[in-house]
């Protein structure tokens, strides 16, 4: 019997995300609860997420934009240490009916747009703050925002692993904010998206991948 999915969700209900509000400024919390998957079969480990994840996201946004019209500027970052975000779970694609991916990429295609109809339509701006690996989705999500700042240290850094580990194109907008919004040169963009470790630090920002390199002693300071 197929899991009947409900789109309809709350704050009072949020697993994965935490939401502090100051002002104008919103301070977006990504900690996915590893255990609270929409299916059986895995855990959401490192930031990991699936459709389950990304229907808070939507409500998120979509409420940021007309329950909190006094938001200007959004700031992304996680609530674990040493990842920002390690993308779509794996093992969810890799047990889910074809139907279902398509579904899942269609609407978080659709999540990530809402960032940007949030700067165009509500004059509110999301930051990416990244701390720790920032990969495949995870790094897409990141995309979707106006502004990616990146800690710099051994830890830290931006890629779209899907074509050397897994064969596929990255599915959720990758490549065109690559190379349309963040106008990144395309022999770099080949090479960036052909590598499995990611960019960390100054080559991040020279490739246009980022838009500020920080020291991580100055990172919350500056984010502020």
């Amino acid at each position: 019997m197929t899991k009947m999915i409900d789109f309809q969700t709350d704050p009072s209900k949020y697993r994965h995300w935490r939401v502090e509000y100051d002002g104008p400024v919103a301070t977006l919390i990504m900690d996915v609860d590893e255990d609270a998957g929409l299916f059986e079969g895995y855990k959401l480990k490192l930031n990991s997420y699936d459709l389950g994840v990304d229907i808070e996201l939507s409500d998120i946004v979509q409420r940021m934009r007309f329950e909190h019209p006094e938001v200007k500027t959004v700031v992304m970052k996680s609530g674990k240490p040493g990842v920002f975000c390690a993308g779509a779970n794996i093992r969810m694609l890799g047990g889910a009916a074809h139907s279902h991916k398509v579904n899942f990429c269609k609407f978080t295609n659709e999540t990530r747009n809402g960032f940007e109809a949030a700067e165009e339509e509500s004059g509110q701006k999301y930051v990416a703050a990244v701390k720790g690996a920032c990969a495949g989705g995870g790094y897409e999500l990141a995309l979707a925002c106006n502004h990616i700042m990146l800690t710099d240290d051994s830890t830290s850094s931006v890629g779209l692993p899907e074509v050397p580990l897994l064969a596929v194109l990255p599915g959720t907008g990758g490549l065109t904010r690559v190379t349309d919004k963040r106008k990144v040169r395309r022999d770099l963009a080949d090479i960036f998206c052909s590598i499995e470790e990611g960019v960390k630090g100054k080559r991040a920002k020279d490739w246009r991948l980022v838009d500020e390199v920080i020291p991580n002693s100055k990172f919350d300071d500056t984010v502020m």
